[in-house]
């Protein structure tokens, strides 16, 4: 029976190879047995430039490669902690790269993708770092520096980006729902299907369907499996 996987908000980091050995399992166990695995973003904790290399980096591309070479579609939608994931990753890895919002076919069900950091609108500093940080000029700039000045500017980042999210609201940190809703209905689909907020769950709405992949833990890896008789869940 056909199956598609989603995963997302991995945050892989040298710090944490519990994670990574995670996702190697499911790309070397479960992943070849999918027709498509959807990753939809913070595969990394965080993403300086496709031309930076380490240990982890090569064993997360050769992952996604052996399962590209075998035949199932790997696809990619950026999140807020890896965005500048680019041409060259998708090209080494046979990857596909997605747009922010994608809309595909799941199995006769009108599905739309996203990573869910723009259906938060209720961070409005965030968002407005989000615009900021996206505009091309900035980043064509920021990947022109040398890798160790990215390093920094990275670390400066996360530390400042863990020292507001302490200092913010809950619920300011999940997705406006009226606003969410209003997407899916301008998109026309009864489902949708994000991360970000690190919330795990199947929301019901009347004739509509949200589901939020959670993050990966040591102990847990959050993986949504879709099948093709419309069964659909979380692994346990």
């Amino acid at each position: 029976m056909k199956k598609t996987y989603f995963i997302s908000d991995l945050h892989l980091s040298e710090t944490q190879p519990e994670l990574t050995a995670l996702f190697l399992d499911f790309m070397q166990n479960l992943a070849p047995t999918a027709e498509a695995v959807y990753i939809l973003g913070d595969l990394f904790d965080f993403w300086i430039g496709d031309d930076e290399q380490s240990s982890l980096i090569t064993q997360v591309k050769n992952a996604i490669k052996q399962i590209t070479a075998q035949g199932v579609a790997c696809y990619f939608i950026h999140g807020n902690r890896d965005f500048l994931i680019g041409k060259r990753f998708a090209k080494e890895t046979g990857m596909t790269l997605l747009p922010d919002y994608h809309i595909i076919n799941l199995y006769g069900v009108p599905t739309l993708l996203c990573h869910g950091d723009t259906l938060c609108i209720d961070d409005v500093k965030y968002q407005q770092f989000r615009q900021k940080v996206h505009q091309k000029w900035r980043q064509w700039l920021f990947l022109h520096f040398p890798l160790k000045v990215r390093l920094k500017i990275a670390e400066k980042i996360r530390a400042k980006s863990r020292k507001d999210k302490a200092h913010k609201a809950d619920e300011m940190m999940d997705v406006n729902l009226p606003f969410t809703l209003t997407k899916m209905q301008q998109c026309n689909v009864p489902l949708l299907i994000h991360g970000h907020t690190h919330r795990e769950a199947i929301h019901h709405y009347e004739d509509k369907q949200r589901i939020v992949l959670g993050d990966w833990r040591t102990d847990y890896a959050s993986i949504l499996v879709a099948e093709e008789n419309g069964e659909m869940g979380f692994l346990k």
